[in-house]
């Protein structure tokens, strides 16, 4: 497999920092590279690409740990209406459509670089019409009004600390407001038992990650979240389900 086109710098990038965007672009053109990942049970190319501000142009490792955890709770997401927070290459997301023939949305930061690479992506690996995508920027207003998503996903989304609030905003957002499409009640409250978790509610964000961050910065993430009325559950191993505070 290709050696990933980025620099190792990009990673603590300031997404606020104009100026360092434009000199990194004016320096370096923007490349493109296809490459074939393999994810349970099937392979995909994704094509990334070489740079961008917010690290959205690669496939990160969560995502491999994610589909497979995904696939081994395969009846917790069957017949869930799904949006994916962050998709990037919106890998994880064709991965789930083509597996499960979800009905699932991705989203990402308002950028057309990245709404086109998606689109692209769906295109290469079958899915016509592509997926439905969002632009959407964290803490900004959401673009839906009433959304109907039951389950929001994310992978390894928390990387820049000064985007967590901004990140929580939004959780709230779809969370809080969500208008279910039907009035099924066969939803599976998440509960342990024998020290494994059973199902979740609706809605929920399910959020996986495998990046390494600070005790101290995942305890600023966590601690928003209650601060914002919502409840954090662990329920596997680096899996949180979060939910609105009953």
């Amino acid at each position: 497999m290709d050696i990933a086109l980025f620099s190792p710098s990009s990673l603590f990038a300031d997404p606020d920092d104009s100026s360092s965007e434009e000199q990194h672009e004016s320096e370096t053109p923007q490349s493109y590279a296809e490459r074939t990942h393999r994810f349970p049970g099937m392979d995909l190319i994704i094509r990334e690409f070489s740079f961008h501000q917010l690290n959205a142009n690669l496939l990160w490792p969560g995502t491999f740990a994610f589909a497979e955890w995904l696939v081994q709770h395969r009846t917790w997401i069957e017949g869930q209406r799904i949006i994916e927070l962050g998709s990037g290459t919106g890998a994880l997301a064709i991965f789930l459509q083509k597996c499960f023939s979800l009905d699932i949305t991705t989203s990402d930061y308002d950028d057309l670089e990245i709404e086109e690479n998606i689109a692209h992506n769906c295109k290469i690996n079958g899915i016509t019409p592509v997926l439905p995508h969002i632009k959407h920027s964290w803490g900004d207003n959401f673009p839906v009004g009433e959304p109907n998503w039951d389950l929001v996903i994310a992978s390894d989304i928390l990387l820049y600390v000064k985007q967590y609030q901004k990140l929580i905003t939004s959780l709230c957002s779809l969370l809080k407001n969500y208008k279910p499409t039907d009035d099924r009640t066969d939803v599976k409250e998440t509960s342990q038992k024998a020290g494994s978790y059973v199902g979740f509610p609706r809605p929920a964000f399910l959020m996986s990650w495998r990046r390494r961050i600070g005790k101290e910065d995942e305890s600023l993430f966590f601690n928003g979240c209650a601060d914002a009325g919502l409840e954090v559950e662990h329920i596997g191993s680096r899996v949180y389900c979060i939910k609105p505070r009953d």
